[in-house]
């Protein structure tokens, strides 16, 4: 019976070892990376004024390589805004969660260049806060898209040392998200149970909304330092509103890498 056993498991291991091919080296990378700069706010349901202000990002960005030609990536944010109109005698606050989680392929991985395209899955919820309303003074946010990604990364030396510039891109293509209709309250939705067409689904059709990054890897002593740029445009207009947030922000942060040997037989 032992006999058996032993042989079931080792065919188990020799075909996942098969389907699942694993590098030599597994590799995961963290970065740990903060934002800072400009917001613009545009929320029809709360005010018909577009909201200029500053943003405050945190972002967790962690890779990993479980297979030989496949990436996982892992993205928690966290978001703060504040913002006035032209007027200046009213703000809005906005406060956001999102997390991603991606799955990449190699395109090409020779030298010292690395090209990557996946789909990243993303989900976000929070909320936007008017302080001069009465009747409808916040906003909710929820929502979750689908958006093709694309990566590339390129290693050169400069002053004996090997610096790495990082490109990322994603943009949503299918989704879907809550939202008030046009003239609806909240006391409508919850309390009277009034639903009104609040889960939209959305496409670049009704929501066309890109972020992108552009950073560069300096090398310390350990890690590395991550400076860089960040654009974030998010966008909809359903239910007869139209919603918007421009983000353009200077990040900073710390590059990690670690190194993961797989057990050898």
């Amino acid at each position: 019976m032992m006999r058996y056993k032993i042989l079931f498991i080792s065919l188990l291991v020799a075909v996942s070892q098969n389907v699942f091919p694993q590098t030599e080296d597994r590799e995961i990378t963290n970065v740990q990376t903060i934002g800072l700069g400009a917001s613009n706010i545009l929320d029809t349901y709360l005010s018909q004024e577009k909201y200029n202000g500053m943003q405050l990002r945190y972002i967790s960005h962690t890779t990993r390589q479980p297979y030989e030609l496949w990436s996982e990536v892992f993205i928690h944010q966290g978001i703060f805004s504040y913002a006035e109109p032209r007027s200046e005698n009213n703000s809005e606050q906005m406060g956001m969660y999102i997390f991603d989680y991606g799955r990449y392929r190699d395109l090409r991985h020779d030298g010292n260049v690395r090209l990557r395209a996946g789909f990243l899955a993303e989900i976000g919820g929070g909320f936007l806060y008017n302080n001069s309303n009465t009747n409808n003074p916040a906003q909710g946010r929820l929502y979750l898209n689908v958006s093709p990604a694309v990566t590339g990364e390129w290693t050169f030396k400069l002053f004996n040392k090997w610096f790495t510039a990082c490109y990322e891109l994603s943009a949503p293509l299918i989704g879907a998200m809550f939202s008030p209709n046009y003239g609806q309250s909240y006391y409508e939705i919850f309390s009277e149970g009034n639903y009104d067409h609040n889960v939209v689904f959305t496409t670049p059709f009704n929501a066309p909304s890109l972020r992108h990054s552009l950073a560069l890897d300096i090398p310390m002593s350990k890690v590395s330092l991550r400076i860089g740029y960040l654009g974030d445009y998010q966008q909809a207009k359903v239910n007869n509103l139209k919603y918007h947030t421009y983000s353009h922000l200077l990040t900073i942060g710390v590059v990690r890498t670690f190194i993961i040997h797989p057990l050898t037989r």
